[in-house]
């Protein structure tokens, strides 16, 4: 069952200002991404990334090209299961994915509307998301108490912090007095999955927003095997042929 939005959102505050975190610190944006091993063939995967989508995601962000038939279609589900397990917004089978959230309320809370998701994995890329939604700290000088090293000030909590738990980030000094920066982060509260269950789930929900972004893709991957068959044996033909033309010339 779905969770509620709000709280998350009250919860992910509350617990970002009474844990202790470094203040503003001198941060750079960028960084090294983290390689995610993505599968967005393994069905299974997009699946688990489905459910963590609309579970976690879909309260906030929508995916406006992609609609509950087309997810029903391409990931061997019912309709019943999608509309059951997956459809929050009340919206019907054929319809996009729609956030319940209104943009003005949304720029209310957040300062701007959150971004539609649909091309996400193709605009950022799949190591992007993988190592954006691993980079929350806390940060209690954030108007939503998190903070982000792969993306500094990003005004979005850290939606997934009952699984990965809290980190902190590790400051470091610069030797000719400069300004503080991040070295890296640490785990201080454990969530409810260990580190290699949370990466796991962040790699399907990455796999299922590549997924999102062109789901052709699954297709055309399927249908390319048959193209390669299909042009080896007209080779296999046009080689016969030439032989016969061939034959009789010396």
């Amino acid at each position: 069952m779905i969770k509620n939005v709000m709280t998350k959102l009250g919860l992910s505050l509350a617990v970002a200002l009474t844990s202790m975190a470094p203040a503003a610190l001198a941060a750079g944006g960028g960084g090294k991404l983290l390689p995610a091993n993505t599968r967005p063939d393994n069905i299974a995967s997009v699946q688990r990334g489905a459910k963590l989508f609309f579970n976690y995601c879909v309260g906030c962000h929508s995916l406006q090209f992609v609609r509950y038939s087309r997810i029903a279609e391409d990931l061997g589900l019912s309709e019943e299961q999608v509309m059951k397990n997956l459809n929050f917004t009340g919206g019907k089978f054929g319809d996009t994915v729609v956030s319940p959230m209104r943009a003005a309320d949304a720029a209310v809370w957040f300062g701007k509307a959150p971004p539609d998701l649909s091309l996400e994995g193709r605009s950022k890329g799949a190591d992007w998301i993988y190592t954006y939604l691993k980079s929350f700290y806390v940060d209690p000088s954030r108007p939503l108490g998190w903070n982000n090293t792969l993306f500094p000030g990003a005004s979005m909590p850290n939606v997934l912090w009952e699984l990965q738990g809290i980190q902190r980030a590790k400051v470091g000094h610069a030797k000719d007095g400069g300004e503080a920066h991040i070295e890296g982060l640490e785990l201080v509260q454990p969530g409810t999955q260990s580190a290699q269950q949370f990466d796991d789930s962040v790699r399907d929900l990455t796999s299922f927003l590549q997924y999102a972004a062109e789901p052709a893709a699954l297709k055309r991957q399927k249908l390319g095997a048959w193209v390669v068959l299909y042009l080896a044996f007209f080779t296999f033909l046009a080689w016969l042929l030439k032989k016969e033309y061939w034959k009789d010339v010396h």
